[in-house]
């Protein structure tokens, strides 16, 4: 019995055009109908994300952002967080990288940035949400949430070694999407998060479903009791969990195809061609 569903957004539940689809929303409610806890575990920032459910969703929803760093129940209120310790974050910010990818930092404040970069402000038209310009170099690196780097994937793969290499096992590294890697707490992730979350809700992990695309799922996907990748996902979360079913594209809302499969027709097998 599937109690709670979580979901990633970008790749997975937004179209391409990072918008939600009319199917998509309908299935949602839905859902919610059905008594299912509704989770949104996201690499967004809490305030990208809450004018999307209050205006758009218009549904209760647990709020899983910045890929785990921070839960929020049904209020906004936050239940746990959990930051990048200073030292960590003081070294990404002020050692010189061999790389010319974009560095984003945030915190509770927002989303901060040191150049302006147009094309990112696509992803955010459903919230508004922007980046500040900020010296970088003059931030504080306490209560720092997660920081990434914005590139092409190839540029990203050599600063992941860089990275790597620097930093050891001090940090939790990961790509949330092709053109982004990304700089965490050692430990925080979605499947975490969403596991202090199960507790808090006394409910097990077996009975949730969750649907992801990148690398920054892969805890989550593989933690509870029905794990869905996208067709469009990352090869790479495709390679390191084979066992687990691939459903069709966001571009064609998949995922409402897949929970309306679930909701009407659980006994047949599912098939994203049919």
């Amino acid at each position: 019995m599937v109690r709670l569903a979580a979901f990633d957004m970008d790749g997975t539940l937004l179209l391409p055009t990072h918008r939600l689809g009319k199917e998509t929303l309908a299935s949602l409610h839905a859902l919610h109908h059905r008594d299912v806890t509704l989770t949104f575990a996201t690499g967004r920032h809490l305030l990208d994300m809450q004018p999307v459910v209050k205006e758009l969703i218009t549904l209760p929803a647990w709020l899983i952002t910045g890929n785990g760093t921070r839960v929020h129940d049904l209020d906004g209120n936050l239940l746990f967080g959990c930051d990048l310790p200073p030292s960590i974050a003081e070294e990404v910010l002020h050692r010189h990288w061999q790389t010319p990818a974009s560095i984003h930092v945030f915190n509770d404040e927002g989303w901060f940035t040191d150049k302006p970069l147009p094309f990112v402000r696509e992803a955010h038209v459903m919230s508004g949400f922007q980046y500040q310009l900020r010296d970088l170099k003059k931030m504080s690196a306490h209560e720092v949430t997660k920081i990434c780097f914005i590139a092409p994937h190839e540029t990203l793969r050599a600063l992941e070694i860089e990275l790597r290499e620097a930093l050891g096992e001090r940090a939790n590294i990961c790509f949330s999407a092709w053109d982004c890697l990304e700089v965490l707490p050692l430990g925080c992730h979605k499947g975490a998060a969403l596991t202090w979350l199960c507790q808090h809700l006394s409910l097990s992990l077996a009975d949730c479903m969750a649907f992801g695309d990148a690398m920054n799922d892969r805890e989550m996907l593989e933690q509870v009791g029905n794990g869905f990748i996208m067709g469009n996902a990352m090869h790479q979360l495709k390679a390191v969990l084979p066992h687990l079913p691939v459903i069709g594209h966001c571009e064609t809302q998949a995922v409402s195809h897949y929970l309306n499969h679930w909701m009407t027709t659980p006994h047949l097998d599912y098939s994203p061609e049919c």
